[in-house]
């Protein structure tokens, strides 16, 4: 590894909590952060974080395809996206990129936005709900329950239902079967 001698590991955290109290700290260049948290969600914690150390670089760091994530991460403050089966090979290049003060993203996430750019390309009704409402659909789609769903959101129930409400409105759909058969024809979840 002597190519990544400028790159090393300073820190280490487990939950959102955790990861914000570092970025207070401001010992950090750069913070790789996940999607998926055990406390939070990621963009949850991004938009803290952006709030309270503006200036630290946040790399994301996620399982969930870039077409889910990425431009919502970017939107929200992040420094860059990256795929963690792409980030073996990615990784210290990403991260030498946001030092650097430049946005990171990958080749196929480049494409994705390019293809967006084009003349006719119509907003998919997924891209106009909110962090929350989107985090709400793909756990729904994903089978889990709204109960389910409150406890690892550390949210109440009433209130992912109101989110699942939104949702289902904003999508014109009727149902979680409906809400499901969307997520698995735009291949939002696995």
């Amino acid at each position: 590894m002597a190519d990544t001698q400028d790159v090393f590991v300073a820190g280490d955290a487990e939950t959102g909590h955790e990861a914000t109290k570092l970025a207070r700290e401001g010992l950090y260049d750069v913070l790789l952060l996940d999607i998926s948290m055990p406390d939070r969600s990621g963009i949850d914690v991004l938009k803290q974080i952006k709030k309270e150390a503006p200036d630290i670089a946040v790399l994301m760091l996620s399982m969930h395809r870039e077409d889910q994530y990425a431009i919502r991460s970017l939107k929200s403050g992040a420094s860059g996206y990256l795929n963690k089966q792409s980030a073996p090979a990615e990784l210290v290049v990403a991260i030498r990129e946001v030092i650097a003060g430049r946005k990171y993203i990958s080749t196929a996430l480049a494409q994705e936005l390019a293809n967006q750019v084009g003349g006719n390309h119509q907003t998919s009704l997924h891209e106009t709900l909110s962090d929350r409402e989107y985090q709400t659909m793909t756990m729904i789609a994903s089978g889990k329950c709204v109960s389910d769903i409150a406890i690892e959101l550390n949210l109440s129930v009433k209130t992912v239902s109101m989110y699942r409400a939104r949702l289902l409105q904003k999508m014109k759909l009727k149902n979680n079967a409906e809400l499901m058969h969307y997520a698995m024809k735009n291949k939002l979840v696995d």
